[in-house]
């Protein structure tokens, strides 16, 4: 189970890329993310203030920790990448974004003590790294401040997220993931909202086709509903590493879903990075666990 929700999350992830690059032809940045989230959180307001049990976090620390994970995960993380995606390209945010996980190895080190930081995971990462640069290595160039500012943002936002799902999985693993998902939404919507309405204007007035709106859809119930529940659902039962290694895989995956559903030109060094990106997965998938040790017997 954990394994095919693995799978499906990298798939969902890596289509989200051809939607977000779709509906940004059309809507500016944070309208585009704010309406998605708006979405997402009005599919899910149901289940959370109507449910019997409730939907309430039950103390002041949870709602600190939902505040502040939201704040790091949707309003600094998603803001980043959507900002920057004006000025550099898609290859390069992905490559940027693949710093989540070395974030996330020396993070769960930090506030996880039972996620040790080993070689072995030390070069899954960086394997898986290597990887996505290759596969993008044409599209690594910055050519002015704004590109080397959106490259700083985009990193930033990698490290607020990591720090998110590390807090998640350290103090979060009593919050059902469909309460953790609405509140974080809540809290790291308004900057998002203000945002959008201060320096893009009236979201009537943009230019709404039906890709557009189709990409919200999309975005908004499978690319955030069903994606983040199943996130935190699966956090919560494997180490937060190896949870943190689907953005390494979703770059190969958006760039072969391009190949085959857009028509787009497959990079001729997808092969090597693809392996290298699998190389580092595998890594961490058969790594030798620690055996637990046995009770001593005059205890």
């Amino acid at each position: 189970m954990k394994i095919a929700v693995w799978l499906l999350l990298a798939l969902i992830w890596s289509s989200t890329w051809i939607f977000i690059k779709i509906g940004l032809k059309d809507l500016p940045p944070f309208t585009f993310v704010s309406l998605r989230f708006i979405l997402a959180a009005a599919v899910i307001a149901p289940f959370i203030l109507f449910r019997k049990g409730g939907g309430l976090p039950n103390s002041k620390a949870e709602w600190r920790l939902l505040a502040l994970t939201g704040v790091l995960q949707f309003s600094l993380n998603y803001s980043s990448v959507f900002w920057a995606e004006q000025y550099i390209t898609s290859g390069l945010a992905a490559v940027l974004q693949a710093m989540i996980v070395v974030f996330g190895l020396v993070l769960a080190w930090i506030f996880l003590p039972s996620e040790r930081i080993t070689a072995q995971k030390i070069v899954a990462v960086a394997l898986g790294v290597v990887g996505v640069a290759v596969i993008f290595v044409d599209q690594l160039a910055v050519h002015d401040e704004m590109a080397f500012a959106g490259c700083v943002a985009i990193v930033l936002g990698a490290y607020a997220a990591a720090q998110s799902s590390i807090l998640v999985k350290a103090k979060a693993s009593e919050i059902r993931p469909e309460v953790i998902l609405f509140w974080q939404m809540l809290f790291g919507l308004p900057p998002m909202i203000v945002y959008s309405l201060v320096f893009e204007g009236d979201p009537f007035a943009h230019n709404w086709t039906a890709f557009a709106v189709g990409s919200i859809f999309y975005l908004g119930l499978i690319g955030t509903v069903l994606a983040f529940y199943s996130y935190y659902w699966l956090l919560n039962r494997i180490e937060s590493t190896n949870a943190m290694m689907i953005p390494l895989v979703t770059p190969l995956l958006a760039v072969l879903i391009g190949w085959i559903v857009l028509g787009e030109t497959l990079p001729p060094q997808t092969g090597v990075g693809g392996t290298l990106i699998i190389a580092s997965v595998a890594l961490l998938v058969f790594r030798k666990r620690r055996p637990i040790a046995a009770p001593n017997a005059s205890e």
